[in-house]
Order: structure tokens, then sequence, then C-alpha cells
């Protein structure tokens, strides 16, 4: 649990049992939800000992872990774990419908536009969107836990493999493909991630794996990373020099069509490492690793393979003692939009939204806990409030979601900020997903 003095000032976490008694004692108060914060009030912190936490983070184009840990002589003991789950996709889908928006208004016969061509120039460092809210997001977090955490250090892992690198338009010949580093560590760290480290004609994991040609070279096969599979090593025999449509004619469609995947997750982890890395040391002293030296922290600590337990192996560490049990799942679900209406297949409006978010004190997001006297609806209910005009609100809780509820009966626990908050168990469970 995270703990402020009287002035707002972090103090050093504590454990759940401490922090609820001293909440039971009257000593604290809460200072917010989730995560959960407490914030003393006799204590500051000229009066405490702090010795500080670290972050480690494990960035991601989909997913992010944060971890929070204490680092004591090589010894790291994890105290909170945050998975970010980014809304790139969702981005990008809405830029997609505003640029087919805009081409649809060209084609039809509207009023004339000037055309705007000073406002195309783009300023060094600039990122796309999707590729903006990946270090925004991770910013914002790192932000958030120093406000709440005495950070000290950063610890922020480097992407494994070179995308340029495996996708240039050369094919890699002779030795250099045999023996060259590339071979050695990005086109295998590559296919190891693109593939989720098991055989892509039986399914096998856990055994060594060779890199397999899905047209042979024998047969006119390329060195393309596009023509690259991982296979076991009784299917790598087996199939020898036939084609992937010959050795296993059922899954041959699957294969090609997972072989040539676009590198886009790669890639935009690769976009975003130094500008993640130039923001967060402007912020924090920051500490950049290799994903390898991950991998061989978390196979030394025999840990399961999930986005929080990599952030806590990252960085030079001798050993963990201890790590969390419950991740908060915190998912990006943005703060609303500032349209005023919503349009039709054809980008044409067909209702009208209200000019403000708040009604009766409250906006959809927040979180609320509703006492309800009487009726269908009598008990208590927390969760994500949906508000209407009316007054009548819904309220989405763990076990569903709760319809027309006054406003009367609601109490705010803590303002909307754009995230969407769920736990999930850590370890093997969390590894499934």
């Amino acid at each position: 649990m995270f703990v402020l003095d009287e002035h707002g000032i972090p103090l050093q976490p504590t454990t759940p049992a401490r922090a609820r008694k001293l909440l039971k004692k009257g000593r604290a108060v809460v200072h917010r939800h989730t995560p959960f914060v407490i914030r003393l009030k006799d204590r500051v912190v000229a009066d405490s000992e702090v010795d500080g936490v670290e972050l480690g983070i494990d960035p991601g184009s989909k997913h992010t872990g944060i971890a929070v840990f204490t680092a004591v002589a090589g010894e790291r003991r994890g105290r909170f774990a945050v998975q970010l789950d980014h809304r790139g996709a969702t981005l990008r889908k809405k830029l997609e419908q505003r640029s087919a928006y805009r081409r649809g208004r060209r084609a039809r016969n509207l009023r004339y536009r000037a055309p705007r061509f000073l406002n195309r120039t783009r300023p060094d460092g600039w990122l796309a969107p999707t590729l903006h809210h990946l270090v925004a997001t991770m910013m914002s977090w790192t932000a958030r836990l120093a406000r709440w955490t005495p950070v000290r250090a950063v610890h922020v892992e480097r992407v494994a493999f070179d995308t340029h690198a495996i996708s240039a338009g050369r094919p890699l010949e002779g030795a250099e493909y045999q023996h060259g580093t590339l071979a050695g560590t990005e086109i295998r760290e590559y296919l190891l991630a693109k593939f989720g480290r098991a055989c892509v004609y039986c399914g096998v994991t856990g055994v060594p794996l060779n890199i397999d040609h899905v047209h042979p070279r024998s047969r006119g096969g390329s060195d393309r990373v596009s023509n690259l599979v991982l296979a076991c090593i009784p299917c790598n025999e087996a199939k020898s020099n036939r084609p992937v449509e010959e050795f296993a004619p059922k899954r041959a469609a699957d294969i090609l069509k997972r072989a040539k995947a676009p590198l886009r997750d790669a890639a935009a982890v690769n976009s975003t490492r130094w500008a993640l890395w130039r923001a967060l040391d402007s912020m924090l002293p920051t500490h950049t690793v290799s994903g390898g030296r991950t991998k061989w922290n978390r196979t030394k600590c025999r840990l399961p393979k999930t986005h929080t337990l990599d952030a806590l192996n990252v960085g030079k560490l001798d050993t963990i003692t201890e790590t969390v049990t419950t991740v908060l799942v915190a998912g990006c679900a943005g703060r609303g939009t500032h349209a005023r209406t919503r349009p039709d297949k054809h980008g044409f409006p067909r209702l009208r939204m209200p000019r403000k978010k708040q009604f009766f004190g409250f906006a959809t997001g927040d979180l609320v806990r509703a006492v309800v006297p009487t009726g269908k609806n009598a008990g208590t209910h927390t969760g994500r409030v949906a508000v209407r005009a009316t007054g009548s609100f819904n309220i989405t809780t763990a076990h569903g979601t709760v319809q027309g509820i006054r406003h009367k009966h609601v109490r705010l626990l803590q303002r909307a900020d754009g995230y969407a908050y769920t736990t999930q168990p850590e370890g093997p469970t969390a590894a499934a997903r």
C-alpha cells in the first residue's frame, strides 16, 4: 500500500494489514482508492525513515508491465505491479474512420474548402498518434508512481531485436546467415517472440527450436524473415526440403499467414524506445538494459513470463525474494469525446450529444458507491457510473451492471482518470492470458 505524509509527500510503502490498522485507529485517511493510497495525519517525512523504491518497466506495443520494488545489495522484493493495456488499436481505428470521412467529403458536392498546406510539417521527434500514446501513457504512470512512492531510479528494457535489420531488403547469405550477429540474436529473438516459443507445426513448447524455411532454400526459398519459422528438431527433420503445403497441408494456410505477419508490434516498440528513454531520464535517473538480461534474470529466478514479472526482472540483480500476488490491470479507456454528434455509416450526423459531461456532480467513469435502501436495486453497489441527464444512473460493478439508480443514492469515491481498473492474479494464470 502506498503511504503519504500529512503534506502529501510519499513515504515508504506498507503492508495492507498495517494500512488497515492505521485507518482503524484514525491515524490515516484514504487519499485514493485505485491504486489504494493512504495519507497519515500525524507524520511528516522528516520524522520518517525512507529507503526509497525503484521502478522496472517492460515496454510493449499492446501491454506494458511496471513493477515497484525495493532493492538492497542485489536483492529485490516486489511491492506493487501494474499492467497497462494500451489503446493503440482503438486510436488507429478512429484515425482510419476520420480519414474515410475526409475522403468522402472530397467526393461529395459540398462547399469549396481552400487547401491547407502549412499544417503538414512535422517537428523533430514527431511520433504517430498511436506511438505517442505509448510514451505518454508510460510517462503518466511513472509520474503517478513517483507522486505516491519515493522512487529513486527507473530500469527500462530495450528491445531484443532490430526490425530494420531483420527486414532488410538483401537476404542474408553464407556465413553471415549461419554465424552472424543477426542470426544469433536479432532474428532468433524476433521469431521466438513472434511464434510464442513454440513449434509452428506441432505446437510443442519447452524444447530446442530450429529456424526453418517455409519454402526450402533448395527450391528457391529466400532467407527473408517472412520465410522463416520455428520448428522443433523432429518436425524440422521430418519436413526436410518439402514445401509446407506438402508437409502440413491442413495447417499450411495458417502457417503462411503467421510467417508473413507484419512487424507492426515490434516496430512500435523500436520507434518509441529512444523517446521513452529521453522522457524518463529527464524525470528520474534511468538505466537501460537489454531484453536478453531480463530473460536471463527471469530464468535464473525460476519465474513465469508475464509483463509485470518481466518488469521486476529488468536490470542487474542477484535474486528476487518476494513477488506480488495480485496485479492491477489499468486499461486505457480515454476521457470521452469532444464530438457533439454521432455519425451514421455515411458520415452524416444522426443524433446530438449533450454539451456537458457532468450531471448532478457526476461524470461517466467516476468510481462511486450507491446505497439503495429499497426497491429492486436495494443494497450497496460499488463501481463505475454511467450518467444521464434524467438523474437515473447505471453502475457497472464486478458482478454486472445495475441500471436505474437515482443520483441521490450515489456517493463519489474517485473521479474518472481515463483508465478502467481490474485485477488479476500474478503468475502462470496471468501469463496464460
